[in-house]
């Protein structure tokens, strides 16, 4: 008696199991785009800049301020004592 109560048990696991799969949606894949490494050198004063904005530190990505032109994006190192005055003027970005 108590194996069959056993087998009953596994069998409701496997439906409730098997239940919860029905249902679950794996998430779509979404690819990671941005600023990996930095420079601190200055951006010449000769490239058009588009605007701006602040990437925070989540693996892989690293700290970085993106500066975008109208072909390419930049990643420079926020802490870089020039960033501030490049920053002004300049439209903030958001996604």
């Amino acid at each position: 008696m108590q194996l069959c109560w056993k087998l009953a048990l596994m069998m409701l696991v496997l439906v409730c199991v098997t239940a919860q799969q029905h249902n679950y949606r794996r998430p779509t894949r979404v690819g990671v785009s941005c600023c990996k490494e930095v420079s601190k050198a200055r951006i010449p004063a000769s490239i058009k800049l588009m605007g701006y904005k602040h990437q925070n530190a989540l693996s892989p990505c690293v700290d970085a301020v993106i500066f975008y032109t109208e072909k390419e994006k930049l990643c420079s190192d926020p802490k870089a004592p020039w960033i501030k005055n490049r920053l002004n003027g300049l439209k903030r970005i958001v996604d």
